[in-house]
């Protein structure tokens, strides 16, 4: 397994206590669920804190949305900078302290443009990812939804359902990909100064060199959102912290090596 120390890395590591390692380790399959165990475990240490974030970032994203067409972008780029934060919680709550409200907004102050990037490449594929198949299902899909005549888009939708199968699994197929370089590069932007298109590389590989313990994770997390949403929605208040953490764990385990390990204890003298 080859294991070396990161390169591409610029500027010093926000938290010294861990050693980035690229390109990630290969885990067993059991892992999946050790990231699922793990997000449980930051989750349940400071439970408060993480409810009253997420209800935090709801509210910022209902008061975006009312300026049209701006304010959900800016959230979509926005949303790899809170993840940066929530990361950090996650390095807190793991040394032993608190998960405090200031983390939230500490991607704003510490990686605010490499977190924005990372938001705008993410936000720019999956936008062409749309197009791509709109253009597959049949372009005339795309005036009939900017209609905004039901009818008008329920008759074309009838008419191209061939079409739209085959875009589905286009798009679908590019989106694993796309959705694979993002999910550890705000972890490796936050917590090494990564450069955003390196972080997304490697982030990338990573998954990929993963590939079947991502895919149990995948699938139970898949069911546990499903049971989340049923009452009312507000099983995704613990769903959504989990995942974080989770998310945490793994880049914890196949991009780390802790240079802060404990010394072994001492042996107990038995009289």
């Amino acid at each position: 397994m080859a294991t070396t120390q990161a390169q591409a890395a610029s500027g010093e590591a926000l938290d010294s206590g861990l050693q980035l390692v690229v390109p990630g380790k290969s885990l067993p399959v059991g892992a999946g669920m050790d990231w699922i165990g793990g997000g449980w475990k930051l989750f349940v240490r400071s439970p408060l804190m993480w409810i009253v974030s997420l209800i935090i970032m709801f509210v910022i994203a209902i008061v975006l949305a009312f300026i049209p067409f701006i304010g959900s972008l800016a959230f979509q780029l926005l949303q790899a900078v809170f993840v940066g934060g929530f990361i950090a919680a996650c390095r807190a709550i793991e040394r032993g302290g608190e998960f405090e409200l200031e983390h939230l907004f500490s991607g704003f102050k510490v990686r605010f443009v490499p977190l924005l990037i990372v938001g705008l490449i993410f936000t720019i594929a999956s936008f062409v990812l749309i197009l791509l198949f709109f253009m597959i299902a049949g372009l005339s899909l795309l005036p009939a939804f900017m209609s905004g005549d039901p009818d008008v888009f329920t008759a074309a939708l009838a008419g191209s359902m061939i079409a739209m199968a085959l875009g589905s699994l286009v798009m679908l197929g590019l989106f694993v990909p796309v959705v694979a370089a993002y999910w550890f590069a705000p972890a490796l932007v936050m917590m090494h100064d990564m450069a955003p298109v390196d972080a997304m590389k490697a982030s990338f590989f990573g998954c990929f060199r993963n590939f079947v313990p991502f895919l149990v994770y995948s699938v139970v997390m898949f069911v546990a959102a499903i049971i989340a949403v049923l009452p009312f929605g507000l099983g995704m208040l613990v769903w959504v912290p989990v995942a974080i953490g989770s998310t945490y764990v793994a880049y914890r385990q196949i991009f780390t090596e802790d240079t802060e390990a404990a010394a072994p204890p001492k042996p107990t003298m038995v009289g």
